[in-house]
């Protein structure tokens, strides 16, 4: 995304400065319709359809395959301010108000709901944000690489308890991820 970004800014600038240039010359070689049409809807066009396409087929690429081991999976709940992580495949598993335990190095499904009012799922550092709609159950694939502590927050402004809607996501590698879903260690 970023180069393609970069290629249409360097065109663009070379469009720009083709036009300034022409007309100290004085003979225009290009009609000023040729340009708009070409740098202004056919070059941009181009870009963002081959970007588009480039999106969707990074966005597939994060789908299960046919017979892949079942994804991790996070039901979070987000409220009036604070946000509330079950785990489906561990119904025992202690909660704890503005964290979530995932594991590390493998994709985890964020199934995110709200109770009361739009909020915003954001974990900077692991990419994407999601909207939490009353009524409707939004998905993220999100994904840490190593063990740690990831911080996030609700990203939508909420009420005036906005600001104590931080969380944190616990990376963990399996072995202490199953200790903590059990109810072993923090």
């Amino acid at each position: 995304m970023f180069w393609g970004g970069m290629a249409l800014t360097v065109a663009m600038t070379g469009l720009a400065l083709y036009a300034a240039l022409r007309r100290r010359a004085g003979t225009p070689r290009v009609s000023a319709n040729a340009l708009l049409v070409g740098g202004g809807l056919l070059l941009p066009g181009a870009v963002i359809a081959a970007l588009l396409l480039w999106g969707m087929r990074a966005g597939h690429a994060l789908l299960p395959l046919p017979g892949a081991a079942p994804v991790f999976t996070v039901e979070v709940t987000a409220r009036q301010w604070q946000w509330d992580a079950r785990y489906p495949q561990h119904p025992t598993a202690p909660s704890a108000t503005n964290r979530i335990d995932i594991p590390a190095g493998q994709p985890v499904d964020v199934h995110v709901r709200t109770a009361d009012v739009i909020h915003g799922f954001w974990v900077p550092r692991l990419g994407g944000k999601i909207d939490a709609i009353p009524g409707r159950t939004n998905v993220i694939r999100l994904q840490a690489d190593a063990p740690g502590v990831y911080r996030g927050v609700c990203a939508e402004y909420c009420g005036t308890g906005h600001a104590r809607m931080p969380m944190e996501v616990h990376a963990h590698a399996p072995d202490a991820l199953a200790a903590r879903l059990a109810g072993g260690t923090p």
